[in-house]
């Protein structure tokens, strides 16, 4: 295993530590450090410094214009997972939030081809 895939690793796992056990201490603190995106900064990161320098600009553009529309179908769960949860349980509530997430990606790309963009 490299250093970078290594170092990859380590770095995610302690975003995910962090965000965890200040969730603990506040919810408030930790759902907004958990909804700052993290994820796409450090992938953007490692794309860019990854990708050969002609295709660079194109790739992080690209990364993020895809991570926007990506995004759109996954709020309505965050909304939604304290009604489920009240109705079906903890396992239940992320059940049912995977299957609107699903519904609602396939819903998305369906739309979203109707208006020639292709996701």
């Amino acid at each position: 295993m490299t250093f970078k895939i290594l170092l990859k690793y380590l770095l995610s796992a302690g975003i995910i530590t962090l965000v965890s056990e200040l969730v603990k201490r506040s919810d408030k603190v930790g759902a907004l450090l958990a909804a700052l995106p993290f994820v796409s900064i450090i992938t953007l990161f490692w794309v860019h410094f990854e990708s050969a320098p002609d295709v660079r600009a194109q790739k992080t553009a690209d990364h993020m214009w895809y991570i926007f529309w990506y995004v759109l179908p996954t709020l309505p769960m965050f909304l939604l997972f304290p009604a489920f949860q009240r109705w079906w349980g903890f396992y239940g509530a992320l059940g049912g939030s995977a299957v609107l997430t699903l519904v609602l990606f396939v819903l998305l790309r369906t739309l979203s081809a109707r208006f020639g963009l292709m996701l």
